[in-house]
């Protein structure tokens, strides 16, 4: 019997692969986004538009904001867990507007979580962020104290992991946490630095570097993360896990280096002092991830972004998409 899923976020990166993943494996999708217009919503209905080719997906334009149009959904579907991966993301963007990531990111999941409840849905699969480890010591572990989030959209993506393990405790809705660590792919976000670093470097734009490029990134291919998202629908109860590179973080510069290689062309770099509400360096311990989930990464940093360079050369549009 197939089962039905609901995914926020459909339009997204992560999610519209996610969505891909389940319908590829026979499973009925129901996808919800707003649309929003953080970044090019030419990307967001390409990606769109991949899935609606399937018989077995749904899509309807949701704010997970709006209580009344998640419940609705609910009236309507019964589905057999959420795959919560809408999110407003972007460290420094959070600064600028902090309301907007609390609405989405912390309310938008108790609206998911009240709707869970009142329907008996009892999986949610929750997106949350590396950013959560600023300035504890290297590698990341589950188990550290997340305590002091210097970003209102690390604040947020706290929010929502405590009050999910509050709808744990009181409703025993079981909930698996993935921190995700640097993700990146073909067709990934424009504002994310290996989008910007390779359509720079191609069309021979400056680009800009913020520090010294000696900060590293644990960085982490998408099919990776989006395999390990489904993998997190077992049974846990209530887990927080790293998906990330697996002690194999990359400097910036070196990164940036190997784009150059790849493009055939040397960047233009304007350099900019480090912003305070970036991290130096990031570091996943996936050791929880191999035992919960038998989990690790399979595509390396090199080999991953040897693939977006590929999608980024062949693609005839990814310059409209950064706009």
């Amino acid at each position: 019997m197939k089962k039905t899923y609901l995914v926020t976020g459909a339009a997204g990166f992560i999610g519209s692969r996610v969505a891909s993943m389940l319908l590829e494996r026979g499973d009925h999708v129901v996808g919800i986004d707003n649309l929003n217009d953080f970044y090019s919503q030419a990307l967001k209905e390409d990606r769109l538009q991949e899935l609606l080719v399937w018989p077995t997906f749904q899509f309807h334009r949701v704010d997970i904001e709006h209580f009344s149009e998640v419940a609705a959904l609910f009236e309507k579907y019964r589905f057999q867990a959420v795959y919560n991966l809408a999110a407003r993301a972007g460290v420094r963007y959070s600064l600028e507007n902090p309301w907007v990531y609390m609405r989405t990111n912390a309310d938008g999941t108790l609206n998911l979580l009240e709707a869970m409840r009142r329907n008996e849905v009892q999986k949610m699969i929750l997106a949350s962020t590396s950013s959560l480890y600023a300035g504890l010591p290297l590698p990341f572990r589950e188990d550290s104290p997340v305590n002091t989030p210097i970003s209102p959209y690390a604040a947020s993506k706290k929010a929502a992991e405590v009050m999910a393990y509050t709808y744990h405790c009181q409703y025993g809705i079981d909930v698996s946490v993935l921190r995700y660590f640097t993700v990146f792919g073909p067709a990934g976000r424009p504002d994310m630095a290996p989008y910007q670093f390779i359509e720079k470097v191609r069309e021979g734009i400056p680009l800009t570097l913020f520090g010294d490029g000696t900060q590293t990134r644990d960085f982490t291919y998408v099919d990776d993360i989006c395999r390990g998202t489904l993998l997190a629908e077992r049974s846990l109860g209530y887990e927080i896990v790293n998906l990330g590179g697996g002690n194999t973080p990359v400097a910036l510069g070196d990164f940036l280096g190997w784009i150059e290689e790849l493009v055939g062309r040397k960047a233009m770099i304007e350099r900019r002092p480090s912003h305070p509400a970036d991290m130096t360096a990031t570091q996943a311990d996936i050791s929880k991830a191999r035992r919960l989930l038998g989990w690790e990464p399979t595509v390396s940093t090199r080999e991953g972004l040897e693939r977006t360079v590929e999608w980024h050369l062949r693609s005839e549009c990814s310059l409209r998409f950064a706009s």
